[in-house]
């Protein structure tokens, strides 16, 4: 890969975390994402799983706040994010699924409609939608989740896939 597409996907990558666009991620942009979940799935924020959500939520920014905001001001910089959600977590992407999990784990139950532990592959689809990836994106990520062909997606296939996406490899110089 060049620099070039490098700087192309992780500038993709920073603009998924960074929901309303304002050149930095917060704790605000997680507690968004976690709102539109909810709303998508028609599920309560005082419920157990609008509970779970939020906490994962809170989870995963402090994992993030705790790896890549280096100068401790709660907000992370595209430059800070590839310094250190990137860069510091493409040689232990164990490490990033682990600060995403709980967040997953919650929002795998959000979509799960029958509470079987799993969220069908439409679900999934909408969730990537309405955290702001195109129709298409969504589609084709939803349906290389399901790698066993059975419609349903469980925690452990979207935390893979997650550390996977996140922790891109740098270009040779």
């Amino acid at each position: 890969m060049d620099s070039a597409e490098y700087e192309r996907k992780i500038a993709f990558r920073f603009a998924a975390f960074d929901q309303d666009g304002n050149g930095y991620i917060d704790r605000a942009d997680f507690n968004s994402a976690a709102a539109r979940l909810l709303a998508e799935f028609g599920t309560t924020a005082r419920s157990d799983k609008g509970q779970a959500l939020y906490t994962g939520a809170e989870a995963f920014w402090q994992g993030m706040a705790g790896i890549a905001d280096v100068d401790g001001d709660q907000r992370v910089t595209r430059e800070e994010f590839v310094g250190g959600a990137v860069k510091r977590l493409r040689d232990n992407p164990e490490r990033f699924a682990e600060i995403a999990r709980p967040f997953l784990r919650a929002a795998i139950a959000v979509a799960d409609n029958d509470d079987n532990g799993a969220a069908s592959v439409q679900a999934v689809e909408r969730a990537l939608k309405v955290l702001g990836a195109s129709a298409e994106s969504a589609s084709l990520a939803a349906r290389s989740l399901d790698a066993d062909h059975d419609g349903r997606i469980a925690e452990e296939d979207a935390v893979a896939a997650f550390a996977v996406y996140f922790t891109v490899i740098e270009p040779d110089a």
